[in-house]
């Protein structure tokens, strides 16, 4: 790429709100804003679920959608998913290296990864040598790359593009919903009067993700203190909802209360899954490993629960990438890595797939404070036992970018999601459209199919219960 291109596209860069250090207070605002919903999430105020502690960890329980209860109520068996956000907005381009690319040692002159630091994935691409705990995982088919992953027009903004991926709208449309969320009890309220005992989705960590935001809006509890969380599920001591009346603040009242009686309900069997599932391996210590420590163990503990999610934050890297980034790559590969062993250790590991995910990428060139700036796709990492390896979209082209220096993405990051539920956990597609807002064609063979063939819980799904029990 010559200098005058080059000089152009930074210009670019510089003028896309927020994006940058150089934005000043533009930049500052758009982190206030979401350290402020940080808040509100923290406060529960706008928690998505019932949230207790086990060790000095918060964890939160969602209630079940019409989507989160055909996952629940289908013929897959075990399978389980997790997902692990990295949250900040991950730099692609020094996870998955493409090896011997000239361009990418050329705009990155400071923190590019040199071959000598890095291990093959294949001739041509591979990883930091920082995430060697995922090396076994490539060579015994247990990890799999989906290059560039974005969606079209993308948004720099942290507060709007972490929606767009928990909603799964289009970068113009503003939806207050997240895609597992979609169809709470606002519209079933059958949900809220007879919730199930197992939780379908559980999130470990203190802020509760849009992705499981239903509807109706504030559909949470937060409970901060774990032996009065306890206490309440034992003695069965839940919130009256008898006696109130039908004007608005009732009503509100009486919804809160449905969900906070649903959270002590999951409480009991939380607990008991905590209590007789164990941790076989020592994990590290780091909060993402402290995360992936509680779900192994509710797994081994037979919860029931078929989604999970964790977060590890602090991939806003605007400067001093390097040893900042390398250092998060590290705990992430390292957790996974325990995480797996602890799973197989006692058999539970085939049934658990694993997908990472971010906002969004990083500018494609380094900037004058050694990181980079907000961009816009970037890999994500589905691990599993037997799942294979191998690469799904293509990887992203230094050379052929848009008017802002970045590459155009190549996989919607809703079709990853829609062969996520359709394929392991066997979701059937007329659902799964319904709760993307739209049909996106699947990734084949990213992820084993499911068995029996997909649909058969049929359209009951929607009804959120099995007909046939």
């Amino acid at each position: 790429m010559c200098d005058d291109h080059k000089s152009s596209i930074n210009k670019k860069i510089k003028e896309r709100f927020g994006a940058s250090l150089k934005h000043g207070q533009a930049h500052e605002q758009q982190h206030r804003t979401s350290s402020r919903r940080d808040f509100l999430y923290r406060s529960g105020l706008m928690l998505a679920g019932g949230s207790m502690l086990l060790g000095n960890t918060s964890l939160s329980a969602f209630n079940p959608s019409p989507l989160l209860s055909s996952i629940n109520d289908s013929e897959c068996g075990d399978r389980i998913l997790v997902l692990i956000r990295l949250k900040g907005g991950n730099d692609g381009l020094n996870t998955i290296i493409h090896r011997g690319n000239d361009e990418y040692y050329n705009i990155r002159p400071n923190i590019a990864i040199q071959e000598n630091n890095l291990f093959a994935l294949s001739t041509e691409f591979g990883m930091p040598n920082v995430m060697s705990d995922l090396e076994s995982f490539w060579g015994e088919g247990m990890m799999k790359v989906v290059h560039n992953v974005g969606y079209p027009d993308a948004n720099y903004s942290h507060f709007r593009s972490s929606d767009i991926w928990a909603s799964a709208s289009d970068s113009d449309e503003l939806i207050s919903t997240g895609w597992l969320g979609r169809l709470i009890e606002n519209d079933y309220q059958a949900f809220l009067d007879a919730p199930p005992v197992i939780p379908p989705a559980l999130q470990i960590g203190v802020q509760a993700n849009m992705i499981f935001r239903a509807a109706v809006g504030n559909t949470a509890l937060a409970i901060s203190n774990p032996s009065e969380f306890y206490q309440i599920a034992q003695s069965g001591q839940l919130y009256d909802i008898n006696g109130l009346s039908n004007d608005y603040n009732d009503q509100e009242l009486k919804f809160v209360r449905n969900i906070a009686n649903s959270a002590f309900r999951y409480s009991e069997t939380i607990r008991e899954a905590y209590s007789n599932g164990s941790n076989q391996v020592n994990y590290p210590q780091h909060y993402l490993s402290e995360q992936l420590a509680i779900v192994g163990r509710l797994i081994k503990g037979n919860l029931g629960t078929k989604i999970y999610m964790v977060t590890i934050g602090g991939f806003d890297t605007h400067a001093d990438q390097i040893p900042a980034h390398p250092q998060l790559l590290n705990n992430l590969a390292t957790a996974v890595n325990s995480f797996y062993t602890d799973l197989a250790a006692s058999g539970h590991a085939q049934n658990v797939l694993t997908m990472t995910f971010s906002e969004f990428g990083r500018t494609i060139f380094e900037n004058g404070s050694m990181g980079t700036d907000h961009g816009t796709g970037g890999p994500l990492l589905v691990f599993g036992e037997d799942i294979g390896n191998g690469f799904f979209g293509e990887a992203p082209d230094l050379l052929t970018v848009d008017e802002y220096g970045d590459p155009l993405y190549s996989v919607d990051f809703r079709s990853v999601y829609s062969t996520m539920l359709q394929d392991w956990l066997c979701v059937d597609e007329t659902v799964v459209d319904y709760a993307l807002g739209n049909h996106f064609d699947k990734i084949n063979d990213l992820v084993p199919t499911a068995t029996p063939p997909i649909g058969a819980n049929e359209t009951a799904a929607l009804l959120g219960h099995n007909p046939l029990r």
